[in-house]
């Protein structure tokens, strides 16, 4: 059964009538530009085939029904949303509902039930596409007229002010403004798209994203506390937005900062400056030479940002040994995903190579597709 399928027969047993329809929205991948999107910088991502899947009706009242595969239904009233309440996937779902009441005055209740084949918590973006997949259909429903961009806002907001994450609009705008066999470049700070043509097939490579199975959790004060430091960054450095810092700026202001906010800024500094050289690359139709790229990323994230953890390092590494041209991990950190860009003919020896590199040093064993 397809995951539509299982979403339109979940909200079926679940409230006892068919709904009204059913909506999805894909996972993504970010091939380059991790932690710029809240600083104003640039991002590379493209969508994935996983998705998630909303069967959504509106109801009469105010209350908000959710369901999801393997969760227990969950009843809350619009009036009672706040900060961090509800919690879980409810809390996308229900905030969503919210935020859309918020903006658009049209407040009633919903019954939702959610399926998605994206792994949750693996630096996928799987709270993302639950939650723009449930504001597109509520935006359907309603013939709101609104664009995909004030969408992606609304969803980013859900993260903000509902489950208190506070991310920024890459994930969203991944997610609602992809299109097939492209990647999609985003300039954050004023939404500014440019879609990339994806010709590695021509060139025999092929992305291969390994889930370390690491324990992936953004909401647990270190995304935050990571954002505060380009916050306090860019406020020393004098520049609206840490995107205009240089590394220039960065030595002036040396004695300044702290190492936390130095490190963190260093990192968001050259890794706009990746981004740019992978977006010229592959428009000049280089795309093997991205590689290299994606392991001064990878090396960014864990000395500058610190947000790598063991698994992740070892998968990257194990990829690049077998023979992937780069890796790095993706996501917000401290866990989920690490994509390498490998040679197709080795796609399945680079996984095995990783798979039992993983064994040997006692974790869980991962799973890449």
């Amino acid at each position: 059964m397809s995951v539509l399928e299982s979403a339109l027969t979940l909200f079926e047993e679940t409230f006892g009538y068919a709904p009204q329809g059913v909506w999805s929205a894909p996972g993504r991948v970010n091939l380059i530009g991790e932690h710029t999107d809240y600083t104003g910088g640039f991002v590379m991502p493209f969508a994935i085939d996983q998705r998630a899947c909303i069967a959504i009706s509106p109801r009469l009242d105010n209350v908000v029904r959710a369901i999801a595969a393997d969760h227990d239904r969950v009843e809350v009233d619009l009036a009672d949303i706040v900060l961090g309440h509800p919690t879980g996937f409810a809390g996308y779902l229900a905030g969503a509902a919210w935020i859309f009441a918020r903006d658009t005055g049209v407040a009633h209740g919903w019954d939702i039930a959610l399926v998605s084949d994206i792994p949750v918590g693996a630096g996928l973006s799987s709270s993302a596409a639950l939650t723009c997949a449930t504001l597109l259909a509520m935006h359907d429903i309603e013939d709101t007229q609104a664009s995909r961009e004030s969408i992606a806002l609304q969803a980013q907001q859900v993260e903000h002010q509902v489950i208190g994450t506070p991310c920024g609009i890459m994930d969203q705008s991944a997610s609602l403004l992809s299109e097939k066999d492209h990647l999609l470049f985003l300039d954050t700070r004023d939404f500014r798209t440019e879609l990339i043509p994806w010709s590695a097939g021509e060139q025999e490579l092929t992305f291969l994203v390994t889930n370390t199975k690491a324990p992936h959790m953004l909401a647990d004060g270190q995304y935050a506390l990571r954002r505060q430091y380009c916050e306090e960054a860019t406020s020393i450095l004098g520049v609206s937005q840490l995107r205009d810092a240089t590394l220039a700026d960065l030595e002036a202001a040396y004695d300044q900062l702290s190492s936390e906010q130095r490190e963190c800024a260093l990192h968001v500094i050259t890794e706009n400056q990746r981004v740019i050289a992978v977006r010229d690359l592959l428009n000049a139709g280089n795309p093997r030479e991205v590689g290299p790229i994606l392991n001064e990323s990878h090396t960014s994230l864990r000395d500058n940002f610190h947000v790598t953890v063991e698994q992740t390092d070892l998968a990257a590494e194990l990829a690049v040994a077998a023979g992937a041209l780069g890796a790095r991990m993706i996501g917000g950190g401290f866990g989920g995903c690490v994509l390498s860009l490998v040679p197709t003919e080795s796609c399945d020896h680079i996984a095995q190579e990783i798979a039992h590199g993983f064994m040997e040093s006692g974790f869980t064993l991962p799973e890449s597709f």
